[in-house]
């Protein structure tokens, strides 16, 4: 039977790679490469196959390439938008593992951080499984998250004694006018959403291309530092193409 491994490689630094996800890529004939358009998108392959030619070492593989459906922004509600490329992309796996793989070998996705955290193979490998078009095994590998490697940059916890932390994305931050949550982890804001967030006396940790030599890093009092935010993140952008970036916003402790 076919196996097909999702492998969590990290926020982009091969360091950041496990020994497990090291061991799963040495098991692996066939590498699957969904490619992004855009200017800049060849530098996610790039730090993938350096991975691969740094460590999966032990077996002879091949790398199969496909285009990454584009999501379309204005195909109505957000929910059915992102169900409809997920239909597209999971067309484009189903046919990657049907007629790119023979019986008895072994696949592999590549997950930037972890295939558990805000990203959707997992449940495209399921509704594969569900139809009952394709018989294959897979499995998880867990890989280090933006979130984790923005700690460790920032050199703090992920929340303190006692306190809370929510995980939520630009598009769902300022739908509560209040959050239980002493830390708020924000993934996925490309419109730049904390802008609007109601809370200027927070504290704010944020970091773009984490794990990357274009690493960018920035913290203080969301109001001191919102406009440095906005300019290193536009700059950033218009530098590379694309940017893929992580914050925390930590309620600041009352003063006693």
């Amino acid at each position: 039977m076919k196996k097909i491994f999702l492998i969590g490689i990290g926020p982009g630094d091969p360091k950041y790679l496990t020994i497990q996800a090291i061991d799963a890529m040495n098991q692996v004939d066939v590498f699957f490469f969904l490619e992004k358009e855009g200017r800049g998108k060849d530098d996610l392959i790039k730090i993938r196959k350096s991975m691969m030619k740094k460590y999966a070492t032990k077996k002879k593989y091949r790398v199969v390439s496909a285009r990454d459906p584009e999501r379309d922004v204005n195909a109505g509600p957000y929910e059915k938008a992102v169900d409809e490329w997920r239909n597209r992309r999971r067309d484009v796996v189903a046919g990657l593992i049907k007629s790119k793989m023979k019986e008895n070998q072994t696949g592999a996705f590549l997950i930037w951080g972890d295939p558990s955290l805000y990203d959707g193979s997992i449940e495209i490998l399921q509704s594969i499984l569900a139809a009952g078009e394709l018989r294959f095994d897979y499995e998880i590998v867990p890989g280090i998250t933006s979130i984790q490697a923005l700690a460790e940059k920032h050199r703090i916890p992920l929340n303190r004694t006692g306190e809370a932390i929510e995980i939520t994305t630009g598009r769902r931050l300022n739908e509560k006018k209040e959050h239980d949550a002493e830390n708020i982890v924000v993934l996925l804001d490309q419109a730049s959403a904390l802008k609007k967030f109601p809370d200027r006396s927070a504290d704010l940790y944020w970091g773009g291309y984490l794990g990357t030599k274009d690493e960018i890093l920035l913290s203080g009092k969301l109001a001191d530092v919102v406009h440095d935010y906005d300019r290193l993140k536009t700059q950033a952008r218009e530098r590379k193409g694309w940017i893929m970036d992580t914050y925390i916003l930590r309620k600041r402790k009352p003063v006693e």
